[in-house]
């Protein structure tokens, strides 16, 4: 399961979303959270999902990789779903005990797991496109004018990508230590709750252990680098917005509109 997690991979490539520029890439990304919530209908959810799959398609990450993030919030989207179909008022189809499902119940939970599902495909698409280093220069970039009030940056701009950065290398270590663990009879997957919890402790501790590792080696690494922060530090690569990101932010306003407009119509 925890093999399943893949944010903050990146998959190189050569592809039109390779090339856009990271600012650009992590500005549609947010307008996408944000129209996602603004979406409200059929037709709606329709403009998002086709402004997603024709992404995922340019971007030729495989949909096998896609359904494999979203594996692991299976249970987190099923209860997100299963709430709001008992606790959403309206007309009643179903009723038992405590428990009521109406009519607008099904409609909201179903809408709401489908929002979820593709707000996690949009985010991921970010990180699978775009590696940690541009990643850092397209935040730092954004965030730049609050360095006027003296925020640092670079430096926060640094912590965000390196902590989504070690995301994988976390997850792939708390696997060897599970199955190092589970060869010494650990058992991790019956009892109850909290036994299951108590079984955690065994892991959770080489786990904490080997991140403060890991983290002194990568400060060593960077000291002995000369990294002494942002300060007059130049870069290989210099950002540039090009023809892509015009073209891409155009058609991304297009859809965002016509999503707006089916909000206002109510359809």
């Amino acid at each position: 399961m925890l093999k399943d997690i893949t944010l903050g991979q990146y998959f190189p490539g050569n592809t039109l979303i390779h090339r856009m520029d990271p600012r650009m890439k992590i500005l549609l990304t947010l307008g996408y959270i944000v129209i996602l919530f603004v979406a409200d209908g059929v037709f709606s959810y329709a403009v998002i999902l086709l402004w997603l799959a024709l992404a995922v398609s340019i971007s030729r990450i495989k949909p096998s990789v896609i359904l494999k993030g979203v594996k692991p919030l299976v249970f987190v989207i099923a209860l997100t779903g299963i709430l709001n179909m008992f606790y959403t008022p309206g007309r009643t189809l179903v009723e038992f005990w405590i428990f009521k499902i109406t009519y607008e119940g099904i409609y909201t939970a179903v809408f709401m797991v489908i929002r979820i599902i593709m707000l996690i495909t949009g985010t991921f698409l970010l990180t699978y496109t775009t590696s940690p280093i541009l990643l850092t220069d397209g935040i730092e970039k954004l965030m730049k004018p609050l360095a006027k009030i003296r925020v640092p940056v670079h430096e926060l701009a640094m912590m965000m990508t390196i902590a989504l950065r070690f995301i994988p290398t976390l997850i792939e270590e708390a696997d060897k230590i599970m199955n190092a663990q589970k060869a010494r009879g650990a058992d991790f997957e019956t009892g109850s709750v909290i036994k299951r919890a108590k079984a955690l402790i065994p892991l959770l501790v080489p786990l904490f252990i080997s991140a403060f590792r890991r983290a002194d080696e990568l400060a060593t690494a960077m000291e002995c680098r000369c990294y002494r922060g942002g300060e007059g530090r130049t870069r290989l690569r210099q950002l540039r917005y090009t023809e892509i990101d015009f073209y891409a932010l155009a058609v991304s306003i297009v859809l965002w509109g016509c999503v707006i407009v089916f909000k206002v119509l109510g359809i």
